[in-house]
């Protein structure tokens, strides 16, 4: 198994450093907390197989948010072509 790929420890963000996108999305998603529970079992573990728990509610909370998100993509594009 390669030691490339994502690194799972949660790193302190330095001053002036951006915010990594990926992070940005999780944390609008408000899934941040089950997203930080998955990284913290893979700490914990090393194996993403006895995180399946975490894994599952993080992938759950995250559908639910990309179908709200659609939902209100729908919402403003029938608002939009309505007005015209």
């Amino acid at each position: 198994m390669s030691t490339q790929g994502h690194n799972w420890t949660r790193q302190e963000k330095k001053e002036g450093e951006e915010e990594d996108p990926l992070d940005q999305l999780i944390s609008r998603s408000g899934c941040a907390a089950s997203h930080y529970a998955v990284q913290e079992c893979m700490a914990q573990h090393q194996d993403w197989r006895q995180c399946q728990p975490q894994v599952q509610a993080f992938k759950d909370c995250m559908s639910e948010q990309q179908a709200r998100r659609r939902e209100e993509l729908q919402r403003r594009k029938g608002q939009t072509s309505a007005h015209h």
